[in-house]
């Protein structure tokens, strides 16, 4: 479920881009202005609008740390501003003097890369705002620009209707031409990265004015050569597409189109999970919270919608059982609660219940003073029950052990969903993570593999081209509607 929390009708003229940071969101228009507001509760700060544009704002985005806003106009400018401030840091003159239709940085904030309407590109080295290259496509308007999570390459996109590869030298490393007929209108990397065998694998979205959503698999093999695949299409807008992203994790897509809808799919399954249809015009801009369910949509009305994902969950903690659940029971029998509850969900007296019905009663008293319930029971080793938790009998500890696998084990075979399963723990994910791998894990375990595996997967035993981790909300929430149905 998808609810319109809150709406902004600051700009005088069509709502252009839109992007967050983890602590801000801005905005740019064709009124030559960009405003910032808190991503917290969508006040807007002080020191916005940001003026200095003489034309219309086509493209902003954040650096990574969140302390740039970088954006660019038909004013044939560039421009860096501090978000601490308001100030303007650099002012980046495209060569050539061409209006400047988009912009984007790379993920780690080293290269920038602005796009113009005689189909110029210049690449800049971020820190230091010195152009780097310049190179391009002649007879055609760049409009879509995207850098890969790896940050090495980046995809333009045209009016041409031409999807193309670039790495850091501008050499172009592959041309996908006619991915959309009549032309190309924006493109978004996927955050995540698919390695195995001689293949790393990346995924782009691209949409444009033949109505048209198309997920790609861009491969790289080991010889350095690209290939571009289409996975899907995707035609549940009615008229040309105009802006598209992917949520933090990559699991969801969000699209707007000349209709003026908004439509939300599974990335992996290409399934249409939501279409909205509040704007009164173009739906021209869309962008996922890194560090949140939201979803921030812009349109020719002016206006800047902010929608929250509803997971379906309870609200207590996440949790979803009934108020006269395990908390509730008398601790000498079952409680009624448990049984429909996730070991990790499990309260102190669920666990001293348990302990209770598998002949291991001379256990609840410690469990008790140790605060003990079903997260910290599924995480017990032979090592803490005995330097932790004092547990001596060697007899007693093996019991128990044995009763936890059985438990385990039962909570494999109740029909818990593999891909909610963390690969190297086995047990239901709480907080799960997306690897560099492609591969969700929760956090706690791949961090620690990472740490003692020298950055190696632990599903393909291949180097991980990064530590990032990427919180994967989709799954979590996922596997809090499955919880709520158990």
């Amino acid at each position: 479920m998808a609810s319109l929390i809150c709406t902004l009708q600051d700009h005088q003229d069509d709502v252009n881009w839109c992007s967050f940071s983890a602590a801000l969101f801005a905005t740019c228009s064709g009124d030559k202005t960009l405003r910032v507001y808190s991503a917290l509760d969508f006040s807007e700060l002080p020191f916005s609008p940001l003026t200095g544009h003489g034309y219309g704002v086509h493209c902003c985005c954040f650096s990574a740390c969140g302390q740039f806003l970088v954006s660019c106009s038909t004013d044939a400018t560039t421009v860096v501003w501090s978000t601490g401030t308001g100030d303007i840091e650099a002012v980046l003159e495209h060569p050539g003097r061409s209006p400047v239709r988009i912009c984007a940085l790379s993920p780690d904030s080293a290269h920038l890369v602005s796009g113009a309407s005689d189909g110029t590109l210049a690449l800049w080295d971020f820190p230091s705002k010195r152009l780097r290259r310049t190179g391009g496509v002649s007879d055609t308007t760049m409009v879509a620009c995207s850098f890969s999570p790896c940050g090495q390459i980046f995809a333009t996109g045209s009016t041409y209707g031409d999807l193309r590869l670039w790495d850091l030298d501008l050499n172009q490393l592959h041309a996908e031409k006619n991915a959309h007929d009549l032309g190309v209108s924006c493109c978004a990397f996927a955050p995540s990265i698919l390695s195995g065998g001689q293949l790393v694998q990346f995924r782009l979205a691209s949409c444009g004015q033949d109505s048209h959503l198309k997920i790609w698999a861009v491969n790289k093999f080991s010889s350095g050569a690209f290939k571009m695949q289409l996975l899907h299409t995707l035609t549940a807008q009615a008229a040309p597409v105009l802006c598209c992203s992917f949520s933090s994790d990559g699991q969801l897509l969000v699209s707007g189109s000349v209709d003026k809808s908004v439509t939300i799919y599974d990335a992996n399954n290409a399934v249409l999970l939501h279409k909205l249809n509040h704007h009164e015009r173009y739906v021209t801009a869309c962008c996922f919270s890194s560090t949140s369910p939201l979803i921030a949509t812009g349109s020719m009305d002016k206006s800047v919608h902010i929608w929250r994902l509803e997971d379906g969950a309870g609200r207590r903690g996440g949790k979803s059982f009934p108020e006269d659940s395990a908390q509730t029971q008398n601790e000498g029998s079952a409680p009624a609660g448990r049984t429909r509850l996730l070991v990790a969900d499990w309260s102190e007296a669920d666990v001293s219940a348990w302990l209770q019905e598998e002949g291991l009663a001379g256990l609840v008293d410690t469990f008790r003073a140790n605060n003990m319930d079903g997260a910290e029971l599924l995480r017990l080793t032979k090592e803490t029950l005995a330097s932790e938790l004092g547990v001596e009998s060697v007899g007693l500890r093996g019991k128990l052990l044995r009763k936890l696998e059985e438990l385990k084990g039962e909570l494999l075979g109740s029909g818990t969903p593999d891909e909610f399963l963390c690969p190297i723990t086995r047990e239901l994910m709480r907080e799960p993570v997306i690897a560099a791998d492609g591969y969700s894990y929760e956090r706690e375990a791949i961090e620690g593999w990472i740490h003692t595996k020298n950055r190696s997967s632990p599903m393909t035993n291949l180097p991980l081209l990064t530590t990032l981790l990427t919180p994967n909300h989709t799954l979590k929430m996922a596997i809090s509607r499955w919880k709520s149905s158990q």
